[in-house]
């Protein structure tokens, strides 16, 4: 039920299971103004980018933005640039209902800001007690909102889907034309010249989500010290043969609460979008007909879609682990499976993704892979994130070498790069790559624009998987990481041993 004869805008984000739970009002408001912020700073580098048509030259218009209860942005360049129409339920001007007998302080207010125009809301209309703001522009649209939910909290959500951002216009657009409807026509025809095939871009999102995250406060995270920081010196191989602890909430690093949960409606929100592209282009690639180099084509928007959704998608579990409150849910995920099914359908991507970076990726198996526990439809997606970070962090023309070894009651797969006795000095010298923390689960490589889970959120999503991850920084080889799995029996473990030692007879 709604609260009023129309719906409200939070109402309307709430029944598309947008709305983000946040735990304290001060929160929420904050994720306000970070998104307003960064909405800003889109803008404005979208404005640089794009050419205005005649028609925009024309009006000085290039963009929409119906906000609440006062305008919202304050450049300059996009007050001169975006027609701005502000709903207001104080003061209430009952001459309004009647556009052309406004009084003298009104029309002088229009003749001075001609880009900007106030629209009432009655006073017992619920959208009044709203903070909310539409963007319409050519490239993107956009609904961000700010509204006490029925616990008396305040709860932010924000959405780029344009069928959402339709059905908040019309929202509005029913309040236009109930207390001002000469305005509606005229309100209603600017819309639709931004809404006419617009498809939400993934390179817009991305600008986004690295805008907002660059304006989350900079903290100092410890767990990236070992991670390409301070160095973590150890030069003896190692067999960890510890047990794996189960997940539990209270030994994972505190989170800010607002930032982990914005990024989770970040994810969600971008994967969404990709979905649909994909969706589409694997549409079109099932007609035949179709020039080669077009289904070339295709097969590339294909395959970045779902590396992208796959990335989106372990941002949403990283950040789902840390406000998960059972425990139990993780660990009934584990099963007994099948790792070499898994590298056998990995591999070949994970060395094409390495051979777009100009580097050589080599995996050494032994002849038979025992059975692990783990999550089946998580550990490809862990793996393929930890590589993906791994290659980004050599320089082009270097090589890798992927160890798949038996390890006494554990698997162990390490990655170390492949370094030639005339390239131990060059090695040696290297210093790590730089990395940023951003928030409590990201962080920033500069040299290579890329944001990625951290080392803290990446060894909690291993151990949430039943395995474990050992980052060391060697000086003779550089980074060099460790992940170890468990085995599925005892059984298994005295055939992983046995095959470990016949291995080590015939090299002997």
């Amino acid at each position: 039920m709604y609260k009023w004869i129309l719906p409200s805008l939070s109402e309307v984000l709430a029944a598309n299971h947008i709305n983000m739970a946040v735990g304290s009002s001060a929160k929420a408001e904050r994720q306000w103004r970070l998104s307003i912020a960064v909405t800003e700073k889109l803008l404005l580098n979208t404005l640089t980018r794009t050419s205005p048509s005649p028609k925009d030259q024309k009006n000085n218009n290039r963009g929409l933005v119906l906000a609440a209860p006062a305008p919202v942005f304050s450049q300059l360049k996009l007050i001169h640039n975006l027609e701005t129409i502000t709903f207001t339920a104080k003061p209430f001007n009952p001459l309004a209902l009647m556009p052309f007998q406004m009084p003298t302080v009104v029309e002088s207010e229009i003749e001075t800001s001609t880009n900007e125009a106030i629209l009432p809301l009655l006073a017992a209309d619920p959208l009044g007690k709203e903070q909310f703001c539409l963007v319409f522009t050519p490239k993107f649209q956009l609904v961000l909102v700010l509204a006490e939910n029925e616990n008396g909290e305040k709860v932010f959500s924000f959405s780029f889907e344009p069928e959402i951002v339709q059905q908040a216009w019309k929202i509005l657009g029913a309040r236009v034309m109930m207390v001002n409807p000469d305005e509606f026509t005229y309100l209603a025809e600017l819309v639709q010249e931004y809404c006419d095939d617009v498809t939400p871009d993934f390179r817009i999102l991305m600008e986004f989500s690295q805008l907002l995250l660059a304006e989350f406060p900079e903290e100092e995270d410890k767990s990236l010290r070992g991670y390409g920081g301070q160095e973590e010196k150890d030069n003896n191989e190692e067999i960890d043969n510890s047990s794996f602890p189960e997940y539990s909430q209270g030994a994972m690093p505190s989170c800010h609460r607002s930032d982990v949960e914005l990024l989770q409606a970040f994810a969600h929100e971008v994967r969404t979008p990709l979905a649909t592209i994909r969706t589409v282009t694997r549409m079109l690639l099932k007609h035949k007909d179709l020039p080669a180099n077009v289904m070339k084509r295709l097969e590339m928007i294909d395959r970045e879609c779902t590396e992208q959704i796959d990335r989106m998608e372990l941002l949403f579990r990283a950040a789902e682990l840390e406000t998960s409150t059972s425990t139990n849910t993780v660990g009934s995920q584990l099963a007994p499976m099948c790792l070499e099914q898994v590298l056998k359908q990995s591999i070949p991507r994970w060395q094409q993704a390495a051979s777009r970076r100009n580097l050589t990726l080599d995996v050494v198996l032994p002849q038979k892979l025992p059975t692990v526990v783990s999550n089946p439809n998580m550990l490809d997606r862990v793996l393929t994130n930890l590589i993906e970070n791994f290659t980004r962090s050599l320089p082009a023309g270097s090589q890798i070498q992927v160890h798949v070894i038996p390890a006494g009651n554990q698997l162990k797969l390490q990655l170390l790069p492949q370094i030639n006795d005339e390239d131990t000095a060059t090695a040696a010298s290297c210093t790590p790559p730089i990395r940023k923390a951003i928030g409590q689960l990201l962080m920033f490589q500069p040299e290579t624009g890329t944001i990625s889970l951290n080392l803290a959120a990446t060894k909690h999503l291993f151990q949430a998987i039943g395995g474990k991850l050992i980052v060391r920084q060697r000086p003779q080889q550089g980074e060099v990481m460790t992940v170890f799995l468990p085995l599925n029996s005892v059984e298994d473990s005295a055939i992983t041993v046995g095959m470990e030692r016949l291995k080590g007879e015939r090299l002997a």
